[in-house]
């Protein structure tokens, strides 16, 4: 349960740092931001896509929908 608990926070973080920013942003730029592992974002920027929340405007880069 805790894992779950912290996958969601986790998300609603990634989520303010689209919401903060004004252009697409690379899962590093999101990790130095807020002290995750890269490629944690990458897996949550996975499924904030399957989610339709998180859209790529171009490779490598990704921004709200």
């Amino acid at each position: 349960m805790k894992l779950v608990l912290n996958i969601m926070i986790d998300k609603e973080t990634v989520l303010k740092v689209f919401q903060n920013s004004d252009k697409p942003l690379r899962p590093g730029d999101i990790a130095k931001q807020i002290g995750i592992d890269s490629k944690e974002i990458s897996k949550i920027i996975k499924e904030l896509r399957e989610e339709g929340k998180v859209h790529s405007p171009k490779r490598c880069y990704y921004a709200l929908k």
